[in-house]
């Protein structure tokens, strides 16, 4: 099941499979607590064992005004590779077709570039490093706003 939970709920999951052996504030993203942002995590029973976070973030690689930004997608290493990850990709799409994105972009780590790429996300050719975390890419995806009748 997933739902939205809070930024604070990230936290340890980020810590875990993000950030390990890293201190847990730096799981605290930049923009998490606002308005705009959004977190949902899937749950399996009552516990959260992965999540997902959404912001409201220009992009100047993208001419449209509004665009949302994919971040801290992260899955419990004993959860892995059993599609919780494309589950949650495709939860945050059909909500942000509802907010009228026409774009998603992500910035994606070089060992989750195909995870994405069979997701139908485009990878931007150049790659750029994240000081003590790694390589990573900037990845997007148009999306098709379906008008309502």
């Amino acid at each position: 099941m997933i739902r939205e939970i809070t930024p604070k709920e990230t936290y340890l999951i980020r810590n875990e499979v993000l950030r390990k052996g890293k201190p847990i504030e730096s799981c605290y993203f930049d923009g998490d607590d606002l308005e705009t942002t959004i977190h949902f995590g899937f749950f399996e029973d009552k516990n959260c064992v992965a999540i997902v976070s959404v912001f409201q973030n220009k992009n100047d690689n993208f001419d449209e005004d509004l665009h949302f930004q994919i971040r801290g997608m992260a899955v419990l290493e004993s959860y892995q590779n059993i599609g919780l990850g494309r589950k949650l990709i495709c939860h945050c799409e059909q909500y942000l077709e509802k907010e009228n994105s026409k774009t998603i972009w992500l910035n994606a780590r070089s060992n989750a570039v195909s995870f994405y790429s069979k997701m139908g996300y485009t990878k931007l050719e150049n790659a750029f490093e994240i000081a003590t975390i790694g390589l990573h890419f900037c990845m997007f995806k148009k999306i098709e706003v379906v008008a309502n009748e």
